[in-house]
């Protein structure tokens, strides 16, 4: 049976998460046996899109058919996903979406237009496999009706060490792209500590909050000493707000992968999709403001730190091997 992940390159040059999502999928597949086939396309360039919709695309995969195949959606270029899609589905007998952003949830909210575009795109697929029963159910209310299964949480290949010990600090890291966590620019703290790292530092911070530079997805891990990870977005301190703020409450970000596969305990706003997987794993805790943080660091007992800690090393183990990338492609193939 052929099975193939596709996959459309996209170079990245800052060291942000970026496409690491996607690379992580490939490598965890490529040792389920699958096949793994990247297209590069330039989507900054109109004559080149042209070009791609009118010569490439039309001649993509050849005289290839698979049994099944799996687009990691989406491409971040309209245009050549409406020719690219129903080309996969021309050379496919399964279709299945991995989905790592929906735009009509996230840059588009709103815009009816753009979501009657994606329900169609979507509704060319034999199933997705979503983030988790927020994004389904949204999903669903808005039209696809085809099945969907919940990733849960991304898997991470981590190749550094699991931190597995330290002293409890009441300290916190947050990794992101620094330009849009505007928030960073109005916490202040007393009694606890925000490392952050990530491109477009702002040029200075309140007290507590102290940059530690910018790292490689696969570097950054081993520079992360903190006891807890943040999961915010946003403006705000007191809620996650705006189009990123409210995109927390159905998407899984993948900065919360890097944290649990290194280790480290969560931090995440209370609403946040992803807050339920954490307080049932019991690796992390939820806020409804970062206001709350030096009151809930220095509350916190030795022992319940420890429980978490040791939970988010046995979570890590899962993260590193793909379990859940390998479980949700599994379920989606059943139909």
């Amino acid at each position: 049976m052929s099975k193939v992940i596709f996959t459309v390159d996209e170079h990245n040059e800052n060291n942000n998460a970026g496409p690491k999502a996607k690379v992580d999928f490939d490598y965890f597949m490529s040792k389920e046996g699958y096949q793994i086939v990247h297209q590069h396309f330039d989507v900054h360039s109109k004559f080149k899109k042209f070009l791609y919709g009118s010569f490439i695309i039309p001649n993509l995969f050849h005289h290839d058919y698979y049994d099944e195949m799996i687009f990691q959606y989406p491409t971040y270029s309209s245009y050549i996903m409406k020719r690219m899609i129903p080309k996969m589905r021309e050379h496919s007998k399964k279709l299945y979406f991995l989905i790592h952003d929906v735009e009509s949830l996230r840059l588009s909210v709103g815009n009816d237009e753009y979501l009657a575009s994606e329900r169609e795109l979507f509704n060319l697929a034999d199933g997705l496999i979503v983030h988790n029963s927020q994004m389904r159910h949204w999903l669903s209310v808005h039209g696809i009706s085809v099945p969907m299964v919940d990733l849960d949480i991304f898997d991470y290949q981590n190749p550094q060490p699991v931190q597995s010990d330290g002293e409890y600090q009441y300290s916190i890291c947050f990794a992101g792209n620094l330009a849009k966590s505007d928030f960073l620019n109005k916490l202040s703290l007393n009694k606890a500590k925000l490392d952050i790292y990530g491109p477009h530092p702002s040029s200075q911070y309140q007290h507590g909050v102290v940059y530690k530079g910018i790292y490689s997805p696969n570097e950054l891990p081993k520079h992360l000493s903190e006891n807890f990870g943040l999961v915010w977005d946003g403006s705000s301190v007191d809620t996650c707000d705006g189009k990123y703020g409210n995109y927390l409450r159905y998407n899984a970000p993948h900065k919360t992968s890097l944290y649990l596969s290194t280790g480290i305990p969560v931090i995440i706003w209370k609403k946040a999709a992803l807050a339920d997987f954490i307080v049932e794993h019991c690796v992390g805790m939820t806020v409804d403001s970062l206001e709350e943080l030096d009151d809930v660091l220095t509350n916190i007992t030795a022992d319940d730190y420890k429980k978490m800690k040791l939970n988010a090393i046995k979570l890590a183990r899962q993260i590193r091997s793909g379990y859940y990338s390998t479980q949700a492609v599994k379920a989606i193939e059943q139909y």
